[in-house]
């Protein structure tokens, strides 16, 4: 009966009262972000780590493995909320009034869908997370444009190349740059053109795919180490738009840029009603939404008469049509451009 009343309450005062209660129930050393792995004190970061913590961004992916141990909170279900539980060799977890239940080999996300379905018999709306909080085996981070971005255990010695065939390879869309990070203390990133972060918790090196690619032992197949996170964002693309035979983005591969000639050449070339003498590139201006016009003579520019300019990561050439001329009423072209980790959205309205 007296359960029955608390849920009762529950449910009248709301999501939002829940929380509030769970932070002040929650010592401060467990409010932090879930998926914090325990590491022997020789091994923990320094307060203040700028590192990013790819373990909480990507916790729904994460397979759940034999010698695991998980925290649950569960709401209303004291018994086995803010308790840890090591998964056994079988992929159990001995849950009190539950009992055993099947965890491993499925994600964390499947995992915590399964106990909402057990604990619906024990409670009227069930609400329950799961966060690991120490791994069987020491793990790496595959964050972004990879075939099955996630988090992976490092068995063993592995190399990045050995890493990124488990995990399926990149994405069509994904840059031919991959970023690797590294924490201090288990040493620097082992090549001259490695970096080191600000604070000193860390060190980065940026990799050519061409050069793991095109080479016998390129030296950037590095072996791996705990707690690296390998990164790779989407292709840089520039995009072509108005009086061209083919509107669309075109991806820069391994190029820091290309000339306007060679756009236009991916474009398929100008239209026949192209102004030449108007055209315009609609430049990205740092760290806002605002794009900077930079006025173009195509004419002379064609004809030799003054230089090729390149166009650079995000840009947008524009070739306007020709003014006077009379056609079919005009339309909008979208183009979808990705500016750093958001979409933005440009629409040009071209005038027939």
């Amino acid at each position: 009966m007296k359960r029955a009343v608390r849920i009762s309450g529950w449910i009248l005062i709301g999501c939002s009262i829940y929380q509030l209660s769970m932070s002040a129930q929650t010592p401060p050393d467990q409010a932090g972000a879930p998926q914090r792995t325990q590491l022997p004190a020789a091994q923990q970061s320094a307060p203040g780590s700028a590192l990013p913590a790819p373990a909480e961004r990507l916790r729904p992916n994460y397979v759940l493995r034999p010698g695991d141990q998980i925290l649950i909170r569960a709401f209303e279900m004291e018994e086995i909320s803010e308790r840890p539980f090591r998964i056994d060799g079988d992929g159990f977890v001995n849950l009190p009034v539950l009992g055993r239940v099947k965890c491993g080999g499925i994600t964390v996300e499947r995992f915590e869908a399964d106990l909402l379905e057990v604990l619906r018999k024990y409670v009227r709306q069930p609400q329950v997370t799961v966060t690991v909080v120490q791994f069987s085996s020491e793990p790496v981070f595959f964050v972004g444009a990879f075939k099955a971005p996630g988090i992976y255990p490092l068995e063993g010695r592995r190399t990045l190349v050995e890493m990124m065939s488990s995990v399926g390879g990149l994405l069509p869309t994904a840059s031919r740059r991959i970023k690797l990070t590294r924490r201090k203390e288990y040493g620097e990133i082992p090549l001259a053109s490695a970096v080191t972060a600000p604070d000193g918790n860390a060190s980065t090196l940026e990799i050519n795919m061409a050069s793991l690619r095109d080479n016998v032992n390129p030296a950037e197949d590095i072996v791996l180490q705990p707690f690296d996170v390998v990164s790779v964002e989407r292709a840089e693309m520039v995009y072509v738009t108005g009086e061209v035979a083919r509107v669309g983005a075109f991806e820069l591969q391994e190029r820091d840029s290309i000339s306007i000639i060679q756009a236009l050449t991916l474009a398929g070339g100008l239209g026949p009603s192209a102004d030449v003498k108007t055209a315009r590139i609609l430049r990205p201006v740092t760290n806002t939404s605002r794009r900077a016009e930079i006025q173009l003579d195509l004419k002379q520019i064609l004809a030799g008469r003054q230089s090729d300019q390149p166009l650079l990561p995000n840009d947008v050439l524009y070739i306007p049509k020709k003014s006077g001329l009379k056609g079919s009423m005009g339309k909008t072209m979208l183009i979808v451009i990705p500016l750093a980790a958001s979409i933005t959205s440009i629409a040009l309205l071209v005038t027939r």
